[in-house]
């Protein structure tokens, strides 16, 4: 017993006597190592000669990009401009930003700048949707850095950015105000379509210059293709982003823009190019206007619109909005039921009791469908008591009546435009509600 006890206590002592020690994997705490990185993020950043370009992908706007400048100090004030606008373009604004060490390093713009429109919740600042504007953000995480290039990731919405070393003459354009953003003058092409001619090629092209998308519509034996991408200006033009390709042809910029002779002249891939005025689109959807009425009757619905038919490059062309107590104009197939042989372009109007009732209107029997894709309204009369400024509703009863009648072009799962097959220039858009 004896001999086990102190067998016993040498094993003890000596369990005791062994000190364990670990080597650190990292010669510094986690906050120095963190101190460090972000202090290499602000050299990275504040560092670049001509600061940078961004782009910007808004999480709520798929296919949308947007271009800013920025210009970094070690004061944490950042100096920029932005595309999204004529006047962010020339006008540089001021804010501050910071790193932060979050769950990753990230970078923060926390004063208002031109990055804080894009998300503003305030819809008519951007045109986006009431209490989230275009989904975009204004805190980023960092992601990666690589080269001249930083990625990053917005912290709320997970949009995606990208900063870029600006050269001098990348800086330049933006001090200067060499910008070029001649591609919005597509907006003076007067016809609902426009055709991009570049080489052999031909494109329906639509260029929404508020969200920075171009939508290519073209045929491929026979069948429509479409794609949109985004967009922003250049000193030269616009840089798609991504490039388009239909296949056998890339094009990543509009090169050289300027408008003149009622067009959009550029370069593409060095070749010469334009946007210009066309009546009959390159795709027409042939099987639109059945689909346009035959969803109301089907569902004993009707469409609308609030301002009737633009023309010549005028919304509210005929001022219905003018008439008294107007609410809106409806087109209501089969309005006495379904399988009845009346439609009515009826003007509702709202009463003292706040309801709206339908109170005039032209009339029609079916519409006529062409082979290639038109819809042709047959007027058979007036119902109810014009009011005594009866232009806005006669212009709108002739323009509605043509014979040459309209192309339908589905922009949305309940909106159509109404294009006037005549001459382009005229259209209506009706909504489903």
């Amino acid at each position: 017993m004896k001999n086990n006890l102190i067998c016993l206590l040498f094993i003890m002592t000596g369990m005791f006597a062994c000190k364990k020690e670990t080597d650190p994997i990292f010669d510094k705490s986690p906050d120095e190592r963190i101190n460090e990185t972000l202090a290499r993020y602000q050299q990275v950043l504040t560092g670049a000669p001509n600061g940078w370009k961004a782009l910007v992908y808004p999480a709520g706007v798929p296919g949308s990009v947007f271009g800013f400048y920025l210009s970094f100090t070690d004061a944490n004030r950042v100096q920029m401009f932005s595309d999204f606008t004529t006047a962010s373009t020339s006008t540089p604004k001021e804010s501050s930003w910071r790193l932060k060490a979050l769950q990753q390093p990230s970078l923060l713009f926390d004063t208002y700048s031109y990055l804080h429109v894009l998300c503003d919740p305030d819809a008519s600042q951007n045109g986006g949707q009431y209490g989230q504007g275009l989904g975009s953000d204004f805190e980023f995480a960092i992601d990666s850095t690589a080269g001249d290039s930083v990625w990053l990731t917005g912290r709320f919405n997970r949009s995606k950015a990208v900063l870029i070393k600006a050269t001098e003459q990348e800086k330049a354009a933006w001090f200067q105000h060499q910008i070029n953003r001649s591609i919005d003058s597509v907006g003076a092409i007067l016809t609902y379509f426009r055709r991009l001619t570049t080489g052999a090629s031909h494109y329906d092209i639509s260029i929404d210059n508020f969200l920075h998308q171009v939508t290519f519509t073209w045929i491929v034996d026979g069948k429509v293709k479409q794609v949109t991408t985004g967009y922003t200006y250049t000193s030269s033009g616009i840089t798609l982003s991504p490039a388009f390709n239909d296949g056998t042809t890339t094009i990543s910029s509009f090169d050289q823009v300027k408008w003149e002779n009622g067009a959009v002249n550029f370069t593409i891939n060095g070749k010469v190019a334009s946007i210009t005025e066309t009546v009959t689109p390159v795709a027409i959807d042939l099987a639109a206007p059945k689909r346009w009425y035959q969803y109301a009757t089907d569902n004993e619905r009707y469409w609308a619109t609030d301002e009737g038919f633009h023309v010549n490059g005028q919304d509210n062309a005929f001022q219905i909005t003018s008439l008294p107590s107007y609410a809106f104009l409806t087109y209501y197939p089969q309005i006495n039921g379904p399988g009845t042989d009346l439609d009515l372009l009826g003007f509702v109007l709202r009463g003292d009791d706040g309801k709206n009732t339908i109170s005039y209107g032209p009339g029609y029997s079916a519409p006529t469908y062409t082979s290639d894709g038109r819809i042709i309204f047959n007027d058979i009369g007036f119902s109810g008591s014009m009011p005594a400024n009866k232009t806005p509703i006669q212009k709108t009863r002739s323009l509605m009546a043509d014979p040459m009648g309209y192309y339908l072009v589905q922009i949305r799962p309940l909106t159509y435009v109404m294009v006037s097959a005549r001459d382009g220039k005229s259209w209506i858009t009706w909504q489903s509600f």
